[in-house]
């Protein structure tokens, strides 16, 4: 695809997957923008990160435990950050009718946020049982991670159609009219 009609059709482009998409790069924004907040914490940059009025969340706790530094030598602000920019690049890769003129980038979106859910509820019953607490900001990108998946099934399902040559051909012709 050229970059003009590229640039246009996700600057512009108006479709039901195209929404989703949108709304799945939001939350990638927001997950990533959570691990930016907990690196801050992991690295010194700030000295507290502050918790809601609830017993279970305890940010400091959890950020500064052994869980958060025991992957990769690194603590594990930057691999969220990381993470959620990838799932963005994913989500915002091709144009308005990708599932099926490229079928393989809503597949791999699909695939990636799935074992992001997977990872992120593993993650989740570690940082309890490690600490007794949950940092908020962790579980938000949590949250982010599930509602990426039940926005991302459709295209996913479209798109697995087309490879499979399923497609629904009156779909294809009205996502072509309506562009």
């Amino acid at each position: 695809m050229e970059p003009t009609q590229l640039s246009q059709e996700l600057r512009e482009g108006k479709d039901p997957h195209m929404s989703r998409r949108r709304a799945i790069i939001g939350l990638s924004m927001l997950g990533g923008s959570m691990g930016q907040v907990v690196t801050l914490y992991q690295t010194g940059i700030v000295k507290h990160l502050p918790d809601p009025p609830v017993p279970i969340f305890d940010a400091d706790k959890v950020d500064a435990s052994n869980y958060a530094y025991s992957r990769f030598n690194s603590p594990d602000g930057p691999i969220m950050v990381l993470n959620y920019a990838l799932t963005a690049w994913i989500a915002s890769a091709g144009g308005l009718d990708r599932a099926r003129r490229n079928p393989i980038l809503p597949i791999a979106m699909g695939v990636k946020i799935l074992i992001d859910g997977v990872v992120s509820a593993e993650l989740a019953r570690e940082e309890w049982s490690e600490n007794k607490a949950f940092c908020e900001y962790c579980q938000v990108a949590t949250v982010c991670s599930f509602a990426s998946l039940v926005l991302a099934a459709p295209e996913f399902f479209t798109a697995a159609r087309t490879l499979l040559g399923r497609e629904d051909k009156n779909a294809a012709t009205n996502s072509t009219h309506s562009s």
